[in-house]
């Protein structure tokens, strides 16, 4: 059984401590929150789980040996470091670290500590997602990709009205290309590997972040289209184009509906039932690394891949954190 912590009380540490618990492979013994009242009502839905405040003690503590962070971006790679050091196997909310030199020190001291560092993506853990994976392989050679994520921040009113929540905060590394952006950067890496080529633009907010923007991935033979956007909303479908046909996924974050077009057809509907808790799979992939003691290589290749290339996108574009210096 994995003795999990968590670190942050916010939606995103609820739907995750379900899905560790739906698997019957985690009980969750520790909450760590700056604030302990905070801890204290998220801890009231389990079984008395221990209750933190102090996060250096939090981190020495022996009750527990894994950590689920969904802290701020700009906490994520400082509270890891620490964990890690401490030799807690750690499961960290993407993105994993403000830039790429963060991330490699991440794994790096995973990797002398030998303990497990996870970057809490789900989408390719999906059964769905890795339909789609499969059947670029059924579509001919492929031409060109575009990849969506559009969706109108319910805290965007907030903003304009003149206050700073943190998803529009370059002081917690955040922004559209470092929150549902990251999805279609990780998708594109996922399915296709490193690019070739990079180009990128956005729409900057007077807070210094991105509110949308758009990247073009050069591969040999194909370019792939990445749109995202937290302050306008999108209802088209993700979409792959090889010489032979076509595939079509909805919300490619969860893999919520996967369809494969072929000339002369209207669409053969391949989606598969999944739990309706997507991060139920990224629980138990895990699970299975923290059974065999080990770090997944390609899982480490493709949170670095997508550092190097989201830190590039923000060089670009001009987005800039203060954890860049």
């Amino acid at each position: 059984m994995i003795r999990l912590a968590i670190v942050g009380t916010n939606w995103i540490t609820d739907q995750f401590v379900e899905a560790a618990l739906k698997t019957e492979k985690y009980q969750l013994v520790g909450v760590y929150s700056r604030s302990l009242d905070k801890a204290r009502e998220f801890a009231e839905k389990y079984e008395s789980p221990a209750l933190y405040n102090d996060f250096d003690i939090f981190a020495q503590c022996s009750s527990f040996d894994t950590v689920y962070i969904a802290s701020p971006n700009s906490l994520h790679a400082p509270q890891a470091i620490k964990l890690l050091e401490s030799g807690k196997h750690v499961i960290c909310e993407k993105p994993l670290a403000a830039n790429d030199v963060l991330a490699k020190t991440m794994y790096q001291t995973a990797l002398n500590k030998q303990v497990i560092l996870f970057e809490a993506f789900m989408s390719p853990h999906t059964p769905n997602f890795k339909l789609l994976k499969q059947h670029c392989n059924n579509i001919g050679k492929i031409r060109k990709a575009l990849i969506t994520y559009c969706q109108y921040s319910s805290r965007y009113p907030k903003y304009l009205a003149g206050e700073m929540p943190n998803t529009f905060n370059p002081e917690f590394a955040n922004g559209s290309i470092m929150d549902i952006g990251y999805y279609c950067v990780g998708s594109a890496v996922e399915l296709f590997g490193e690019p070739l080529s990079v180009k990128a633009q956005a729409q900057l907010l007077d807070s210094g972040v991105d509110g949308s923007g758009s990247i073009i991935l050069g591969y040999d033979g194909f370019e792939v289209v990445l749109q995202h956007s937290k302050t306008s909303d999108s209802y088209l479908p993700s979409e792959i184009q090889g010489e032979e046909g076509a595939l079509l996924m909805e919300m490619i974050s969860t893999g919520r509906k996967l369809t494969k077009i072929t000339k002369g057809s209207v669409g053969i509907d391949l989606t598969v039932k999944q739990d309706p808790n997507p991060m139920y799979y990224e629980a138990l992939v895990f699970a299975e690394q923290y059974a065999q003691n080990q770090i997944d290589e390609a899982c480490m290749k493709r949170s670095l891949i997508v550092a190097k290339l989201l830190t590039e996108i923000r060089q670009q574009t001009g987005v800039k954190f203060p954890t860049d210096v």
